[in-house]
C-alpha cells in the first residue's frame, strides 16, 4: 500500500471523487439513529449511507459504497469507528465536518474516497486512518 498526499479542501460546489454516498463504520444501533438524524438536521440532501458490518473488513471500498442506501443499519459493528465519504461537494464535506464538532456524536476516523482509496479494503483503510491520526496528535503540542 502506498502513501497518498493530503489535498486542502476548498469550500466549492466540486464534487468530489466517487458515487455519492457514505460508509459508516463502528457505530452502535443507538448512534446509527443519532447520525441519520444529524444528517436530516443538516439537510445534506439524498446522501445513501451504508452502515458497514463485522464482516465487512476485508471489503473494498467501492463495493461498500455501492450499496443500497442504509444496508447494514442497525447492526453492531466492532469495526473501529470512521465516516469515509464519497462524491459530495467540497462545499457540504466542510457543511458536514463543521456541523459534526458540535454534535455530540462520538468522534470518528473521517476520509474520503479517492481513485487510490477505492481499491483498499476497508480494514487496511481505517489502519491507516489510525496511523495518520496518532501521527497529527503527535504533531501537536
Amino acid at each position: 500500500m502506498s502513501k497518498g498526499t493530503f489535498k486542502k479542501v476548498g469550500k466549492s460546489s466540486k464534487t468530489l471523487y466517487g458515487p455519492r454516498a457514505m460508509l459508516v463504520c463502528g457505530f452502535s444501533p443507538r448512534e446509527q439513529k443519532a447520525l441519520l438524524e444529524f444528517l436530516e438536521a443538516i439537510r445534506i440532501a439524498g446522501l445513501p449511507v451504508v452502515f458497514a458490518t463485522d464482516t465487512d473488513g476485508k471489503s473494498l471500498l467501492k463495493t461498500l459504497l455501492a450499496r443500497p442506501d442504509q444496508s447494514g443499519k442497525d447492526q453492531i459493528c466492532s469495526l473501529d469507528r470512521a465516516i469515509i465519504l464519497s462524491g459530495i461537494t467540497e462545499k457540504e464535506l466542510q457543511h458536514t465536518l463543521s456541523a459534526y464538532r458540535g454534535s455530540g456524536l462520538p468522534r470518528p476516523l473521517w476520509a474520503t474516497l479517492t481513485p487510490h482509496s477505492e481499491a483498499w479494503c476497508l480494514s487496511d483503510l481505517l489502519e491507516e486512518l489510525k496511523k495518520e491520526r496518532e501521527a497529527m496528535e503527535k504533531k501537536q503540542p
